[in-house]
Parts: C-alpha cells; structure tokens; sequence
C-alpha cells in the first residue's frame, strides 16, 4: 500500500470516528475525549524508545498506552495515532520512537502502520477545522511558514505535520511543502516571536483573530502580542510578563510588555483580556494548560 491510497483509506475512516465519536469537525480536536467515547482504556507512563502501543481486544484490550515523556504535540499526535489502529481493527502494535517528520513517506512502513499514521493527521485536523484555523489567522491559504505554524498550534499539532497534510488538502504545492519543510520550527518561531525562543517552548501570536477563543498552552510557552501597541490589560498570575523574544513594544515613551510566559504553576484554565490601540473593545480569550498526560486518572478523568 503506498500513502496515497492509505490516506485515501484513513481520511474516510477518520470522517466516520469522527461521528461515531461526536467530534466537532470545526474546532480544536479532543483525542483524549474521543478515546474515552470510544471505550478504549487508556494509561500514559515514561517509557524508552516508543511513542506508544496499541492492545487489541484479543490482547485484553482496546486499550493504549502512551509514552508520558513526549511533548504534548507529539503525546496527542501518538494517541490519535492508537485510535487509528484502533478503528481499523488492527491487531496489537508497538509504535517505535521514530521520527515521523522525517520518515514521511518512507516506504518502508508496514500498511497498518500506514494508514494509522495518516489516520493521526485526518483526525486531528480535518478540513472544518483547518479552515477555521485559517480564519483565525486571517488568511484563505497559508501563504508563509509561520501560517502553517500558526495553524499547528491552534489545532495541537506539530509543524511538519500540519504542513505535510496542508499539502494533502491541496493548500500547497508540492514545492512549497518542500521548501517549508526545510525550515526548521526554531527558526519559524524565532521570526514570530522578533527574536530566539527558548527550548522547546511555542509561540502563541495573539491577534484580532483569537477573541474569544481558547488558547492551549504548556509550561515556558511564550504568549506573544502581534499588535502593533497592544498590551496586556488582565494576566492571570500564572502568566509572567517577560522580555523573551525581544517581548517589549513602546506605546509612546513607556515600554509596554507584549510577552508573557506560561509558569509551571499553571493549570487549568485562565481569561486574560488584552487593550489594543484603537479598538473599541478589549480583546478577550482563555488560556488553558495542555501538559501531557501521565498516569490514568489525568489522562481519561473520572
């Protein structure tokens, strides 16, 4: 099977989990709610050199287990990756710790391994949220990079995932998917933010476009003003103003924090409303922290 067909196979197959599992198309998907509906056990805990695995019933299951020391990207990316084999009828799968931004398209995987893979992506990112996604962002196509950075982290997916299936939907070119994937996420970030960020944290560019929304966010996160005299007008105290990323804009001759870092004390969730010069009304949203998941009981709550 090569991956045309497998995502031909994966992206009907991820409409109907979609209804089966009462996912809204339109939005931010919860994996983690889906595998709950979907009656399949679940447990997140450290382990080497797997991303995660799969138990068939014929193995004591459904069930998944998930690798607690992944990034929350990579931790939702691998669940939906298990609801796939899941919803295929697959047998019990042990999914190696490969790098998926690079083993894109190596023929070398096994056709199960295939369509769950793609599965991932159709579940997580459907064509409704995508364009929702874009909206927010105020584009029709993703014309740049960062756009399809953007839309990763409104949708909970990582970069060279989210522009290898902009591809799939016919929104790029194969060259521009090309030339996109040879930029690195740092560098991405680094021109989002004005300047370098730190580790593995991501950049949140709030905009005209994110009133009213939820953004998800994980400790050393930077929450960063894209307006041009824009301040924060509220912040929850589990957002640190700070400097990072060159973060200060200058609102006539007083500097004026426009960047603010997650703090690991976070949970849950937090409004934070934002003054922008010349707009009649504050700008609104949520934050709420998405760390991965560890255990059973945080992982499908009670």
């Amino acid at each position: 099977m090569n991956w045309d067909v497998a995502h031909q196979v994966a992206a009907m197959e991820a409409v109907k989990a979609h209804r089966d599992l009462d996912v809204d198309r339109n939005v931010y998907v919860d994996v983690y709610g889906a595998l709950l509906r979907a009656d399949v056990t679940g447990i997140a805990r450290p382990m080497p050199r797997l991303f995660g695995v799969y138990f068939a019933p014929r193995d004591n299951g459904p069930a998944v287990l998930l690798n607690a020391s992944l990034d929350m990207v990579a931790q939702r990316h691998t669940a939906a990756h298990e609801l796939g084999h899941h919803r295929a009828g697959h047998g019990t799968a042990l999914d190696e710790e490969l790098d998926r931004s690079r083993t894109w398209g190596d023929g070398a995987w096994p056709d199960e391994e295939k369509v769950a893979e793609a599965f991932a992506a159709w579940f997580l990112m459907p064509l409704p949220a995508v364009q929702t996604a874009l909206a927010q962002i105020g584009v029709r196509r993703p014309l740049a990079p960062g756009h399809a950075y953007r839309i990763a982290r409104i949708l909970g997916t990582s970069y060279a995932g989210t522009v290898n299936h902009l591809y799939r939907l016919r929104m790029l070119s194969r060259a521009q998917k090309t030339a996109w994937l040879r930029i690195k996420p740092s560098a991405v970030k680094a021109e989002l933010a004005g300047g370098s960020v730190p580790g593995k944290a991501h950049v949140h560019l709030i905009t005209a476009g994110t009133h009213g929304t939820i953004v998800r966010v994980d400790a050393g996160d930077l929450v960063i003003l894209g307006n041009t005299g824009a301040r924060f007008e509220s912040l929850p105290p589990a957002l640190q103003l700070s400097d990072s990323a060159g973060g200060q804009l200058l609102l006539g001759e007083t500097p004026v924090a426009a960047v603010a870092e997650v703090a690991d004390v976070f949970t849950g969730t937090a409004s934070v409303t934002v003054h922008v010069s010349g707009a009649a009304e504050l700008l609104e949203f949520t934050v709420e922290r998405q760390a991965p998941r560890v255990g059973v009981q945080s992982l499908w709550p009670a």
